[in-house]
């Protein structure tokens, strides 16, 4: 189903979702299937074209709490089991999970006893690898250990491993082969729920009336007034909660981060087999491999490629951005040699092309790249923002809980005060939305959690 934009735009509605993402077209199916009048509003020309668009797209459980965790094993039924999660008939127009296991090599970020503890409270599946069996089982590895990420210029980067690597693996991990498509068939299912969306569009201002939300007011001035407004505009969420008057209460603060996402020809090794032993025609995907040891991630992807990104190392500058919208989205190529050399260390027979390929996008960073889904100070105005590059996975969930929050704070709940719980249609996991809130207090040492959660 192919979106059709509205002759009109709608004067009113309950819900306004800016923001047509993953995380914003999931909000707004969870929203429209409790009978709400919903309204997605969004700046580009369709869903998912913004920062959804240059996501890897990868469905791991890795992350370094129980509701990370949770969340993220929870949200994976859904993608498995996508076309029962959209209410639709399975149909090649819909985007797939590609269920490839995901290996999460040793370094000493990666925490991997308590992540191992996470995974057995919340009920993970996991293998623990020594070296040698990580070099049966993802061929062509080097497992050697060069613990810490270091510059490409730096003259200790070519220096010998100190040791070797073990590693988790997860085999339930894998990725969604089209997160832009992902966010289109949650925004067809919204349709069918009687969602309308409007494109090319900008918010210029946030409406109120008697201390709570009331609509929002475009660029072009035509205004849609609803008692609630769902915050979903990934990079741009920070300059609508300055139109709202909000954010100072959060204890969570967010800026744009510029990050890219290259893509390589795979070394023949990776595609011998899969990482599980269990290949088949057609179908020799290698596993997803985060790589913290050197600093960066990378997956599988169509035609024997590999999309390679960074797990943001210390000894790299971050990119923040003033403006999200003053960003170049083009590999540059001092970061393509830096991302792509790394990986060839890890794996010697890939080749580094001379030329950069990939793209770059903009993540919305919380202070502990962890998300804020919660209401605000001002009463019907709701965000869903912070997701840092790693909440793509998630998606299904965050609609959930914002669907969830919105239909009981509407109701009279304070959820400051007695934090809503969401129990998992698949798991059973009862999972604390106090975890995401805006006032949660962030640990010490948070600030040094990467988009890896």
């Amino acid at each position: 189903m192919m979106i059709r934009e509205p002759d009109t735009i709608p004067s009113g509605a309950d819900a306004v979702v800016v923001g047509a993402g993953v995380i914003g077209a999931a909000a707004a199916m969870e929203l429209a299937r409790t009978g709400r009048r919903v309204v997605v509003v969004d700046k580009h020309g369709g869903a998912g074209h913004g920062s959804t668009s240059a996501s890897s797209a990868i469905i791991r459980f890795n992350y370094s709490t129980w509701e990370g965790v949770a969340t993220a094993w929870e949200s994976h039924y859904c993608w498995t089991r996508w076309a029962e999660h959209l209410g639709t008939d399975r149909s090649p127009a819909l985007a797939a999970f590609r269920r490839t296991g995901a290996v999460l090599l040793d370094a000493p970020d990666t925490r991997t006893p308590e992540v191992m503890a996470l995974f057995e409270c919340v009920g993970v599946p996991y293998e623990r690898w020594d070296a040698a069996l990580l070099r049966s089982r993802v061929p062509g590895i080097d497992a050697g250990r060069y613990w810490p990420p270091k510059p490409l210029h730096d003259e200790a980067f070519f220096s010998g491993p100190e040791g070797e690597l073990g590693a988790l693996f997860t085999p339930d991990a894998g990725f969604v082969d089209d997160p832009q498509l992902a966010a289109q068939n949650l925004a067809d299912a919204a349709a069918r729920n009687g969602a309308r969306f409007v494109f090319h569009r900008r918010v210029a201002g946030v409406l109120r009336r008697e201390d709570r939300v009331a609509g929002i007011r475009l660029a072009d001035g035509t205004t849609i007034t609803a008692p609630v407004v769902v915050n979903a505009a990934g990079p741009w969420s920070g300059a609508l909660n300055r139109l709202a008057d909000v954010g100072a209460e959060f204890t969570v603060g967010v800026r744009p981060l510029r990050q890219e996402v290259h893509q390589v020809t795979a070394p023949r090794s990776r595609g011998d087999r899969t990482a599980s032993g269990r290949g088949s025609a057609g179908d020799t995907l290698g596993p997803v491999v985060a790589d913290t040891d050197l600093g960066t991630y990378l997956r599988p992807s169509a035609g024997g490629q590999l999309l390679i990104g960074s797990t943001l190392p210390a000894c790299d500058p971050m990119e923040w951005l003033d403006d999200p919208d003053a960003y170049n989205p083009h590999p540059t190529p001092a970061r393509f040699d830096s991302q792509v050399t790394r990986v060839a260390r890890r794996f010697p027979l890939l080749r580094v092309p001379n030329r950069p390929t990939g793209i770059a996008g903009v993540y919305d960073v919380a202070d502990d790249w962890s998300p804020i889904y919660d209401r605000t100070d001002l009463p019907g105005f709701y965000v869903a923002m912070g997701t840092s590059g790693n909440q793509f996975k998630n998606a299904p969930l965050a609609g959930r809980f914002l669907a969830t929050l919105v239909d009981r704070v509407e109701a009279g709940h304070d959820h400051d005060r007695d934090p809503l719980r969401y129990p998992g249609e698949h798991t059973g996991n009862v999972i604390n939305l106090a975890a995401f809130s805006r006032r949660r207090v962030v640990p010490e040492g948070a600030a040094s959690r990467t988009v890896m959660g």
